[in-house]
């Protein structure tokens, strides 16, 4: 093998990314996120207003669920709005919500 050329790592398997998924969600306030951005986008002051948590904690959460690709943000001034990446990322989460009631 070339030095400049580093081997590229195998294709991840279905398991894996699932699993990081899963992980990404692991958490009950990440859970909520998720459901109270089922409906439209929100910034971090609207999410604030639903879910019991500190700004800090908030910021926290969304900025790991948007490196996991579950959310996506877009700026307007100094606002970030969140918002669902996939749709299947809301099924998911109301599917287990629902089997663990």
């Amino acid at each position: 093998m070339h030095p400049e050329f580093p081997q590229v790592a195998p294709l991840k398997r279905p398991h894996d990314s699932a699993s990081r998924l899963l992980r990404a969600m692991a958490s009950p306030v990440r859970l909520q996120v998720i459901a109270a951005l089922q409906t439209s986008e929100k910034n971090v002051s609207a999410l604030l207003e639903e879910i019991d948590s500190t700004q800090p904690n908030m910021s926290q959460h969304l900025r790991m669920l948007h490196r996991a690709g579950i959310l996506k943000r877009r700026r307007d001034g100094a606002n970030i709005y969140y918002s669902i990446a996939d749709g299947q990322i809301g099924s998911i989460c109301r599917g287990v919500c629902a089997h663990m009631s």
